[in-house]
């Protein structure tokens, strides 16, 4: 296992996680198009049912379940593509995925981010 598997809260999307993801992320370029968008926002079962993706990927798409989708091998980059069809900026998207409303993410972010202290392993808190 990679040293940075050991990142708390940290997901890298490497080659691993690219294979995991694979027909995840083709599902959201696939939001590149507007019929492909309008498809899915009528029936969005329906729409995901058409890629081979596990039930997990699916159901992290339809619960709209973003670190989930990044744990099933989701690129960020991708998945920003389910959000735009949603009509939500990334900053609102990251908000969510950091459990904090957009404006709280937003000061935190203007104030330098998050603290590193206490968050440097997964193995320190074992």
């Amino acid at each position: 296992m990679a040293d940075y598997h050991d990142i708390p809260g940290t997901t890298v999307f490497d080659a691993a996680q690219s294979r995991k993801g694979f027909h995840l992320n083709q599902f959201c370029m696939s939001l590149m198009k507007g019929e492909n968008r309008e498809a899915f926002k009528a029936d969005q079962r329906a729409y995901v049912d058409r890629f081979p993706m596990t039930e997990a990927q699916k159901l992290s798409v339809l619960n709209r379940d973003w670190n989930g989708m990044i744990a099933q091998g989701g690129n960020i980059y991708f998945t920003a593509k389910i959000a735009a069809t949603d009509g939500l900026s990334f900053q609102q998207v990251a908000a969510m995925m950091s459990g904090v409303t957009q404006s709280e993410y937003a000061a935190m972010m203007l104030a330098g981010g998050r603290s590193i202290e206490g968050n440097r392993s997964k193995s320190e808190k074992a």
